[in-house]
């Protein structure tokens, strides 16, 4: 009876050791990074996509948060697009923060933390670049916005169906830009076109006179622009003020650079990421209006993607806890989303990720620009 009663005391313990074991593994609050353009000339991706983020987390938080836990955000600013400044950020994320969920943002600066990332085994979710080299660049990096390669297929696939044959170029000179337009060139070639001129410029340029001079001599069918932010406004507007009459398609629109643009935007179509603020779905619905009681504002989709970024990870949270022990941690997080894939998207439908990349299928269509506005035109199944 004795030596019974000893082993049901030690099984007592260990039960009581494990189960306290268990409940030290809950943090007191779900501490999460971003690392996003706060300055500089990107700061309006910086601004959109923070209030993406703080939207969903609040309203997350406003219900008790997961359990009781509530998230907290800490935004570090790369400065629109600095990998130093990126790195900088990051580190104090990690080593001083100990953070092990990051969003991310802009390519070099995504791909200077990775390297981090990997040791530390930090989740990182990106809603905003689209360069290649974003495509398997590591087994922790996921991005829930379709990449510009497959923005820049959906192009072409477009430009096949106009009848085009003779593609002009005009693309950023960095891994965003020249990556896409890499990509692109032999599958274009290999629908029966042709490229006649291929224009790299740096980011941020201004005068786009010198590279269109080359690109009107060469007599194209349509002008392809591997651009974003501001810079396809200019580069549009400018364009149209030389004589350009062709068409121009492209793989991005934000509203400010269409107020840039002004009238001579008329016509510009755009294959993109589709979130549409008027649309039906409930979820939408409540974004939209959520957001615009905190905003007073639409929001459109780089706002779309990181709020949807904070409801991923909440389910994340949720998947990993169910197997107990220490959950809050990247290398569980990232196993639950390897496991369970496909998520509910404020888009509408779901999101689709590929493990295997780290890449995602989700809404994208076909605009046209009109009165600075962007204007559905139908879904684009990119193949």
């Amino acid at each position: 009876m004795k030596q019974r009663a000893w082993i049901t005391g030690i099984i007592f313990v260990c039960f009581l050791f494990f189960s306290l074991s268990a409940q030290a593994a809950d943090p007191k609050e779900f501490r999460i990074g971003a690392i996003l353009a706060m300055t500089g000339a990107g700061s309006w991706y910086g601004e959109v996509m923070s209030q993406g983020i703080l939207t969903a987390m609040d309203e997350i938080n406003g219900k008790g948060g997961i359990d009781g836990i509530k998230f907290k955000t800490l935004i570090e600013d790369h400065q629109s697009g600095s990998g130093a400044a990126a790195i900088s950020g990051f580190n104090k994320l990690v080593h001083v923060d100990k953070v092990p969920f990051s969003f991310t943002s802009y390519t070099a600066p995504t791909l200077s933390i990775i390297p981090v990332a990997n040791e530390k085994q930090v989740l990182l979710l990106n809603g905003g670049a689209v360069g290649p080299k974003l495509v398997k660049a590591s087994p922790y990096l996921f991005n829930n916005r379709m990449l510009a390669v497959m923005h820049g297929v959906g192009l072409t696939q477009r430009a096949k169906e106009r009848g085009f044959t003779k593609m002009a170029a005009l693309f950023w000179n960095d891994d965003a830009g020249l990556g896409t337009h890499k990509y692109v060139e032999p599958r274009w070639k290999a629908m029966g076109g042709t490229i006649v001129a291929a224009e790299a410029h740096p980011v941020g340029t201004t005068d786009y006179k010198p590279y269109l001079s080359k690109i009107m001599a060469a007599n194209p069918d349509f002008l392809a622009l591997w651009q974003w932010g501001k810079d396809w406004g200019i580069a549009v507007k400018q364009a149209r003020e030389m004589g350009f009459d062709k068409p121009i398609m492209g793989i991005e629109f934000t509203p400010d650079a269409a107020k840039l643009a002004g009238a001579t935007a008329d016509g510009y179509e755009a294959v993109t990421d589709y979130f549409d603020s008027k649309g039906d779905d409930p979820w939408t619905k409540r974004f939209v209006a959520s957001y615009k009681a905190k905003y007073n504002k639409e929001p459109e989709f780089y706002a779309a993607n990181y709020y949807e970024g904070i409801y991923i990870l909440a389910e994340l949270i949720k998947k990993a806890k169910t197997k107990g022990g220490d959950y809050w941690n990247g290398k569980a997080l990232r196993e639950s989303l390897v496991e369970i894939r496909s998520f509910p998207s404020v888009y509408g439908g779901n999101v689709e990720f590929n493990p295997e990349d780290g890449t995602c299928r989700k809404k994208t269509a076909l605009f046209t620009v009109k009165g600075g506005e962007r204007l559905f035109q139908k879904y684009v199944e990119i193949k």
